[in-house]
């Protein structure tokens, strides 16, 4: 028998009174005369425990503006954009609707089951961030790979680290040495030069693991007097930015018709691009845009001493032929360079410095660095010393 039964059982059957019933039973005096009410209105029923909920709540989110987050949810998720209760909440401003504030909007989201709570993850404030303080003090660049009509390309992104601008996005069925420096410029010539860039370590951005010297942008770099550092192998990190960056792109891009040829995904990355710089606000950037932050300040520039280019420095263009050579003229005088049958059909780039060579593949690969003897038409490879690898001298 429940308490509530026995109160009213003592009021009624036993004939005591509800003062007293109220003293025996530890409960108020309000609460006893609620129940015999409750009782002689609906019997046993009545004295069920019911919800204490208010029946109206003044504070309440109005149902029309619940439904507009709702409604205003799906559309991000289904373009492929950011969907969070703060991007909600900017957009609805940018709509001229009061938005209720960003905490009520994640709890409607978690109402509704848009949003699974993870306790389990480490929270952000835990984590240590590195921020150039001005727009061009560092960019970040990076290339990944994406499925287009049934095979992969690839698209280099390029962003500045202090607003997250997104300078450069383009695309090439394979990315080679000279067309990243091609972006590069396209991009210097649109927003100013860098004082640095960070880059990973691909063959395409440094020479340096495959045998020293430099690739066509570290000396593009080099010339104009701009930092260039590469990150810890196997540790994509230290390009953060432009690797979650990545994932940005390529969540909007599964949303999109598939491109079937490189102008129509040109075009989707250029629509996103001003999407992402101008109109989508930046949790990192207290939800300005990136063009925002990227204006907001002045500027930096590069301040290293510039690699001065000797001015007979050439670079000249070749193929590999079907005997594994090609050929470089030096003072009216043709040479023929010595490659390896095993690169026959291989497309090669030459940089000449008077008689000092290097020739690199197109991913910007080191292939053979030699000084040119002008006294003989062939310059053979050299053949392996024993006990040791061979190396051009």
């Amino acid at each position: 028998m429940s308490k509530a039964l026995l109160v009213v059982t003592a009021v009624q059957v036993e004939g005591s009174s509800k003062a007293e019933v109220a003293r025996t039973y530890g409960v108020s005096r309000r609460w006893v005369h609620e129940l015999v009410r409750r009782f002689d209105a609906e019997g046993e029923a009545g004295l069920q425990p019911r919800s204490r909920r208010p029946h109206s709540n003044p504070d309440r989110t109005p149902e029309a503006v619940e439904e507009r987050v709702i409604r205003l949810r799906k559309h991000l998720s289904d373009q492929g954009l950011d969907a969070g209760a703060h991007t909600i909440a900017y957009h609805l401003e940018k709509a001229g609707t009061a938005p209720p504030a960003v905490s009520t909007i994640w709890r409607i989201l978690a109402r509704r089951g848009f949003v699974t709570p993870q306790p389990q993850k480490r929270p952000k404030s835990s984590f240590v961030r590195f921020e150039a303080d001005l727009p061009n003090e560092r960019w970040q660049a990076d290339i990944t790979h994406v499925q287009m009509a049934g095979m992969s390309v690839e698209i280099l992104n390029v962003i500045d680290d202090h607003s997250r601008f997104l300078l450069a996005s383009e695309t090439r069925r394979t990315f080679k040495a000279a067309d990243v420096v091609t972006v590069f410029r396209g991009a210097a010539a649109a927003h100013g030069q860098p004082a640095s860039m960070l880059t990973d370590n691909g063959a395409v951005f440094t020479a340096g693991p495959r045998g020293g010297g430099r690739c066509a942008i570290e000396i593009e770099l080099a010339a104009l007097g701009i930092s260039f550092r590469h990150s810890t192998p196997y540790h994509p990190q230290t390009c953060g930015k432009v690797e979650r960056f990545h994932q940005t792109l390529k969540r909007w891009l599964a949303k999109q018709p598939a491109a079937g040829t490189f102008e129509q995904l040109t075009t989707q990355l250029d629509r996103f691009r001003d999407y992402y710089n101008h109109i989508r606000p930046h949790r990192a950037l207290e939800r300005k845009t990136p063009a925002e932050a990227f204006a907001a300040r002045p500027k930096a520039t590069p301040s290293l001493p510039v690699l001065k280019i000797p001015s007979h420095y050439r670079v000249r263009s070749d193929g590999v032929d079907n005997k594994g050579r090609i050929t470089l003229r030096h003072n009216s005088r043709l040479h023929h360079i010595g490659m390896g049958v095993d690169l026959a059909g291989t497309r090669v780039t030459m940089l000449v410095a008077d008689l000092h060579v290097r020739i690199v593949s197109e991913r910007g690969e080191l292939l053979r660095d030699f000084t040119l003897d002008p006294t003989r038409d062939y310059q053979p490879m050299e053949k392996p010393q024993r006990g040791r690898m061979s190396r051009d001298m």
